[in-house]
């Protein structure tokens, strides 16, 4: 694969100044926030911090583009603390989006103790037909500097989940079901996976089989599943035309048959990104969500 030529033109900013120099200020503990799940925004805001921060530089049409990721963290957070974390990855079909997504998921659990971290990938073209190589790439070098200023960021390294809806879930499922490569000693396979209907299946007649082609071993994670992947669990719409519900059957049989703790929550006559806070009302956004803090719970993750 492209990763080794890829990680050449780029330079990371594994630094403390860099970590904790916000990009851009997106809230402080205080500002009002909107909220879907019927709390109050004023709830929100006291209990949670919101920031951004370079996580790596690249080459961008011969000039340097920084890469951020948003995070939110509880009001009582603390460097040095050990706290659980999940790190999101946005979908989009590896051309498209952006990290707001998942900002409402993040100030929900922020808000039961965990630090949330939302990436900014880089994308592919629209017209293209290459693989997702850089998508990889950032993704991989977003955990791993997560994990690797984990005592900074308060964290538990051991305790980092990885999480993501549609394109983004694969990204996030590529961590978890990929062989690890460790990084100056920083590995970034996650301790849990958080699927939102993900396109984790890019073997033949699946999704992106199209950039993948017969490559699909190197980045399909369906296709990699082994006994030393972390616990996940998934959600998906029975009415997705993405995702066809017996792909996550599958995933979920494969997993088990490898000893893995492997959940599938299903939704009757949902398509694809139901999940999403703006879709019916919020109605599944709480649903999943709260599967998600249960399943966490479950873990030992929160109280």
């Amino acid at each position: 694969m492209m990763f080794a030529r890829l990680q050449n033109c780029v330079v990371f900013l594994f630094l403390v100044s860099a970590a904790f120099s916000p990009l851009a200020s997106i809230g402080t503990a205080g500002d009002t926030v909107a909220v879907a799940d019927g709390g109050s925004a004023e709830a929100v805001a006291q209990a949670t911090i919101e920031d951004s921060f370079i996580y790596k530089q690249v080459e961008h049409e011969s000039k340097p583009r920084d890469l951020r990721i948003d995070w939110t963290r509880p009001s009582d957070w603390q460097a040095g603390g050990s706290r659980g974390a999940v790190v999101f990855f946005h979908g989009g079909g590896w051309v498209g989006g952006e990290p707001g997504p998942f900002a409402k998921h993040s100030q929900e659990l922020a808000k039961l103790g965990l630090v949330c971290f939302r990436v900014e990938y880089r994308l592919l073209d629209k017209k293209g037909t290459a693989p997702p190589d850089v998508c990889i790439a950032d993704a991989q070098d977003a955990f791993r500097f997560v994990r690797g200023n984990a005592k900074r960021f308060g964290i538990d390294p051991n305790r980092i989940a990885a999480g993501g809806g549609s394109a983004g879930g694969h990204l996030a499922a590529y961590l978890g079901m990929m062989d690890d490569e460790i990084v100056e000693g920083v590995s970034r396979k996650p301790n849990a996976l958080l699927l939102f209907n993900p396109v984790y299946d890019n073997g033949p007649g699946g999704w992106g089989t199209k950039r993948v082609a017969d490559q699909y071993q190197e980045y399909s994670p369906a296709h990699n599943i082994t006994a030393d992947d972390p616990p996940a669990i998934v959600f998906l719409g029975d009415s997705d035309r993405l995702i066809p519900v017996t792909t996550a059957e599958r995933f979920q049989r494969l997993s088990r048959e490898a000893g893995l703790k492997s959940e599938l929550r299903t939704y009757a006559g949902q398509p694809h990104g139901f999940f999403n806070v703006n879709r019916s009302g919020g109605k599944y956004y709480r649903e999943t969500l709260g599967e998600t803090i249960t399943f966490l719970r479950d873990a030992g993750w929160m109280n």
